[in-house]
Parts: C-alpha cells; structure tokens; sequence
C-alpha cells in the first residue's frame, strides 16, 4: 500500500505522502502507536484539535490471507486517556487497501462552536468531504441506508450513531457488510466520540476503478502459505466450534468456572444460563429460521465465521452479531437472562453507537446503585434509548461506567484505567487482571486474553499470571498490526514458520520468529512511552479497590496480585522460540 493520506477536518486539506522506509514496517496498531508518540501530545484533549483519528491497515490487508480486512482505528481515547486502538471487520477496511491506501488520517477539529455533520467521501481520484446536514442525529442504521442510497451499493461504509455526535466518551465507530446484516463495531475506548469531534458523520470508501495492485515479493510461496493457513483453520477444532456456536462456544465454561461477570460483577455465575450458551443459541436460530443464520463472516474472505444473525420469533434480523462479551455484559451482568431482550438491547446499543460492552457495565453500576432493578430489561432499554436522545441518564450512561459510578456515588465500578471490563472477572481469571491492569489498552480482552491458558494454568492462583500476560500482549499487538483476526493464532501456533513465510512472501522481509516477536513487543512500548507521558500508566491506574476486599462467588478469591509484580511484567523476557 503506496499512500498515507491526510485529512484536516477543519480546512478539508488533504495531502498524500508515501510511506517512509519506517512507516512500511508498521501496520494496523502498530502504525497508529508510531504515529501517537510522534504526532500527538500526550496530554492533549482526547476531543480537542491535537488529537488525530487514525485508520490503518494492517500489514497484510492486500492480500488473501483469511480474515485480513480488520481495520484499525487509533487516537488518544477520551475513556482511557492514552493510546488506543480498535479494529473492526465490515468491508471497508478491505476498499481502503485496494485503493492503495496504508492509513487515513483525521487531524484538527471544525471551528468553535461550528457543529458540523459530513461525510468523508474517499474514491481513487479524489478524497474530499461533503456536507450532509440530513445524516444529523440518525441512528446508525438509517445512516447506512441513506449512505447507499447517495453513494451506492457497493461501496465500505463506516458511520457513528447519535453518541459519537454527542461526543459521549463511550462511542463506538460502525462497519457493516455489503449485504446491510452484519453490523460490527471498533467500539472500545471511545473512538466515536473523536470521529464525532472531527464533525465527520461517516466515511464512504469507493474502490471503482482502483488501480492500485500489490508488489508482492513472492506470489507462489504467499499462495502457498495462504492455504496452507486456511487449511490449519479448518482442521482446528477452536475454529469449527466458533463456526457452529460462534464466540458463545466459551460462554458455558466462563460460567462453570466462576468468571461470568453477574449483576455488576458481584459474583462469577449467572444462575440460569440455559439458552444463552452456544449450542443453545445456534438451536434457537436453526427452529426460528428466517434470516437467522450461524455461521456467517464479518470480513470477505473469512474461513472462521464466527459471527451470526440472531433471528426474531418471526425470523426477522433482531442482531447481527450477538458476541460472548456483548451477551454477557449486556445480559446476566444487569441480571437479564433473556435472549431476546438481550439481542434487543444490542441492536438498541448499535444504533445508537455505543460500545455494548462499556453500555453494558454502565447499566450495571446503575442498577447498582439504585437507578433500575437488576433484571429489568425494558428499563434498561430505556437507558441505551436515553444515549441516543442526549437526555441527562443516557448522557451518563453513554459517557461509560466509571463516568456512571461517579454519577451515582458508586465505587464498585469494573474498569481498569476508565474503560470497562469485558466478560471476564479477573478475581476467578488472574491473568486476565494483569491484563487490564498492565496494558496500555486498559481493560480490553482482545489485548491478552487468559482465557485460553485455563487448561495450562491455575487461575486462580498467582504463579505464571505475569509471564503469560506478557507473551499474550506481545501476541495480540502482532496480530492487530498484521490486521488480521485474533482467531487466526493457531495456525502459528502450531507452525510458527507460516508466519515468517507470510512476511518473507508479501513483503520480501527474512524476519526471524524473534524479530516478529520484538515487534510485538515494540507497539507495547511504544504505547506504554505515551501513556507514561500521559499520566495514565499501570503506576497510577490500579485495579478497583472492591476487587481486592470482596471475594468472588463461587470461588471466593479476590484479586491479590501485589502491584510490584504487576509492574515486573515489562522486564519479562519475550519467548522467541513459540507464536
């Protein structure tokens, strides 16, 4: 990919650069951590006119390896304070590569007081931005259908709901497919609200006529390596699970080891989980029929297709994609144990652009403190409706849970630095806690999930926590710079030399397994460089009090890592001789 463009938001300027010898190294969250510590302030306003909203691809979106077409965004987050990145499927970020475009840059802010809602057109001969005051406070479908009725059907659309307007420190940025069903989400940390800072309603990439065709340095071996991948996929027994059940296949065992956040992480099981697991839920979707289906790919090209269309009872759309963290948060974490009203409140979260996850932990602190019942669904649905009309209640819950907790006088609030956690207690799953506490991503599974080590390693003991935390960090920030799915990893797991023939194949680059590795290792500290800078460091962002005083049922364990071995983790060697 030949073009890094940039977009001043308050000018409408746009400049075109090549990469540097430097910049071809990074992609995807590594791109957006290079460009943070050099561009940004650390201390700047997350909302104000320093702040930068990036889109990168990741090193390998030009190809056909599966799953390539995660699209990063990337700023300062108004949530955590420092570095983030997000990435998403939907069909964009695929357009952006075939117009040869590495990154997209959002800078400055419109003029004081100016509210402006615009579209960021982007085609093979021209980028520019387009009033479009009729898109002002639509919810994120009727964006979409409005966007292909003006633009066309074929084209990557990526829009923020009413939140990112309202700037709420909560928002998420949407992507959806080409056929309208499956709409997804960079929804952590809070990059809406900066896109909505920006004044940018949505971005509508147009690959018509694209010329731009990839120099790959060895066409046979990339093929050769691209199906040798996709065949380890298709063999592993993770992937067919999630084929089947989608990432509802974790949700049984979350629940029967004690980690399944309930009723605002107050204990680690959920009384009834019957209909919500990933067997039940694909049984559900197969009786009700319609448009319901398993198994369906949120990027082009996708061998895992772990996503899903939830049906109705009448077999209409009512959610594309219900997801573990999303079912979760959304549901036992605010005491709901209904499918339907919790697919309900996801397409309520996706409409009005909030991250489910962080909405989901929001209500939950409310219904806490007081604000609704635990278990009563409609009223949460009123909150996520309130978000979307800017009342007093949806701004506090649109602005996050801490933001909540503060609101209510409630200290139980489950975030580590301000964003909150996703479905995974970290008083019964340790590693995970390390994870929250220590990456510069703040509390985000994505980041270094623990999960996977249960069968390995006690989770609720202290040995190893730390060790594996770093291995998996490294591991995740690889990834999301190659711009691939993290459900990819198997296959390097089981033969680490697919990964170093994917960027000796694409790129000409003989990196050793170590080399990728440091990598890895490099985008953590470069965030960490920023964050420091930023005063939002694991030094000061500590895990929440309540999670060291009261023990979690059913295991009844608090979370009891000392804070020096948390701080240890960044003296841990990295492993180079495994994926």
């Amino acid at each position: 990919m030949d073009k890094i463009v940039r977009v001043n938001t308050q000018t409408g300027e746009v400049t075109y650069t090549k990469p540097t010898e430097e910049q071809a190294v990074w992609g995807g969250r590594h791109f957006i951590a290079k460009t943070l510590i050099n561009e940004v302030p650390p201390t700047c306003e997350p909302l104000g006119k320093h702040n930068k909203l990036i889109l990168a691809n990741g090193l390998f979106a030009d190809t056909s390896l599966t799953t390539t077409g995660q699209l990063s965004f990337g700023g300062k987050s108004p949530l955590t304070g420092g570095a983030k990145e997000s990435n998403v499927g939907g069909f964009a970020g695929k357009r952006l590569s075939k117009l040869g475009i590495k990154a997209l840059i959002l800078e400055d802010i419109p003029e004081r007081n100016k509210i402006m809602t615009r579209v960021l057109h982007v085609t093979k001969d021209r980028i520019s931005i387009i009033e479009t005051p009729e898109l002002k406070g639509m919810l994120v479908d009727e964006t979409f259908l409005a966007l292909r009725k003006q633009f066309g059907e074929k084209t990557g659309l990526i829009c923020i709901g009413p939140a990112g307007e309202f700037k709420m420190h909560g928002a998420g940025i949407a992507s959806i497919d080409d056929k309208g069903l499956q709409v997804r989400y960079a929804g952590r940390g809070g990059l809406g609200a900066v896109m909505g800072s920006k004044g940018i309603k949505a971005i509508v990439i147009d690959d018509a006529g694209a010329t731009y065709i990839p120099d790959y340095f060895d066409a046979e071996l990339l093929k050769d390596t691209v199906m040798k991948i996709t065949k380890t996929l298709f063999e592993n027994p993770k992937s067919i699970n999630r084929k089947k059940y989608g990432t509802l296949d974790i949700l049984e065992m979350a629940n029967q080891v004690g980690i399944f956040p309930t009723r605002n992480f107050s204990s680690g099981q959920f009384e009834d989980v019957s209909g919500l697991t990933g067997p039940d839920f694909a049984e559900m979707v197969q009786k009700r029929g319609g448009v319901g289906k398993s198994g369906t790919p949120c990027v082009p090209g996708c061998t895992i297709q772990c996503s899903n269309i939830m049906p109705d009872k009448e077999g209409k759309k009512r959610v594309a994609s219900l997801q573990y963290e999303n079912l979760s948060l959304l549901g036992p974490n605010c005491g709901i144990g209904d499918i339907d009203d919790i697919g309900e409140l996801n397409h309520l979260c996706n409409q009005v652009g909030l991250d489910a996850i962080e909405c989901g932990a929001a209500i939950g602190v409310a219904m806490d403190s007081g604000v609704a019942n635990f278990g009563d669904a409609e009223a949460a649905k009123d909150m996520i409706r309130q978000v979307g009309q800017g009342t007093y209640l949806g701004r506090i819950i649109g602005n996050g849970a801490a933001f909540t907790g503060q609101a209510f006088g409630n200290r139980r609030v489950p975030v580590a630095k301000g964003q909150a956690m996703p479905a995974y207690d970290p008083r019964a799953l340790k590693g995970n806690g390390v994870t929250y506490i220590t990456s510069p991503m703040g509390a985000d599974h994505t980041a270094g999930n623990a999960f996977e080590t249960l069968k390995t390693n006690n989770p609720l003991g202290l040995e190893n926590q730390v060790n594996n935390s770093r291995q998996l960090q490294v591991r995740a920030a690889i990834l999301d710079s190659m711009g691939v799915c993290l459900f990819i990893r198997p296959a390097f797991v089981k033969s680490p030399e697919l990964l170093t023939n994917l960027y000796k194949a694409r790129h000409g680059w003989d990196f050793t397994l170590g080399e990728i590795k440091y990598m890895g290792a490099d985008v953590l500290e470069t965030e960490r460089a920023f964050n420091e800078a930023a005063g939002v460091s694991e030094k000061y962002k500590r895990i929440p009090e309540f999670m060291t005083e009261e023990p979690l049922p059913p295991n009844n364990t608090v979370f009891d890592i000392p804070q020096e071995e948390l701080e240890r983790i960044w003296s841990v060697e990295v492993r180079t001789d495994s994926f």
